[in-house]
């Protein structure tokens, strides 16, 4: 939002592999005293799995909660999606659609104005303590405020999302009274959500916000996530 205002997935890195001496006067078949003495002097190292990618992740998470177009960076917070949704009794797909064009999945993504984190909330809608970029906090705060658009809109997407981004109190005005950002937030968000709603595999629209920015702001949040330790 720009007025506006886990279960997170942990990377675990591997165990390295141990070796130990092998008893003395037990006689072993030679490959296996080859791999003894691999292993301790370090020669010959098992390679352990790489860890899984930011797109393997997101098809791995809970596959088939949200549309198959919203992009890998936003796919990967499919589970927390999902818990998030069934928290604040909102479409899984219309938070990925907010979290998409706020943020692309994004924890650590801050705008000019000061909002951050993946839902990108302003500083005055946490309390004093919280960690503004902790992807739960995050979210408890601008799913809430979301929740709350929504429900002063009656329920209308377009509204609620015109509120998330200029302010509930915009969604009493007529809609030329909007600034631009917010009719363009609408538009977009409206958009992109109508067509996860259909079931589309692609999404016109997304693409469309893509390449109107889009790709840039995706590309710092697969710079973060590879580097995120939740």
């Amino acid at each position: 939002m720009s007025y506006r205002s886990g279960s997170s997935y942990r990377q675990t890195i591997p165990s390295s592999q141990r070796g130990g001496c092998l008893p003395v006067f037990i006689l072993v078949p030679a490959s296996a005293l080859a791999i003894g003495l691999a292993l301790m002097f370090g020669i010959g190292k098992l390679t352990s799995s790489t860890s899984p990618s930011i797109a393997e992740r997101g098809k791995t998470a809970h596959p088939g909660v949200l549309a198959p177009f919203f992009t890998p960076e936003v796919q990967y917070w499919g589970a927390d999606i999902e818990q998030w949704g069934e928290k604040w009794d909102l479409d899984p797909n219309l938070i990925a659609t907010v979290m998409q064009i706020e943020s692309c999945g994004d924890p650590k993504a801050i705008s000019s104005a000061g909002a951050s984190g993946l839902f990108q909330v302003m500083p005055f809608h946490f309390k004093d303590g919280e960690d503004r970029f902790d992807p739960q906090t995050n979210a408890l705060r601008g799913l809430g405020y979301l929740k709350e658009s929504l429900s002063e809109s009656a329920g209308d997407v377009r509204l609620g999302l015109a509120g998330y981004n200029g302010g509930i109190s915009i969604i009493q005005k007529e809609e030329s009274h909007w600034p631009d950002e917010t009719q363009r937030y609408a538009e977009w968000g409206t958009g992109i959500y109508q067509e996860a709603v259909e079931g589309a595999a692609e999404s016109t629209v997304l693409n469309q916000w893509l390449a109107h920015g889009g790709n840039r702001l995706c590309s710092q949040a697969r710079q973060h996530l590879n580097q995120f330790q939740p």
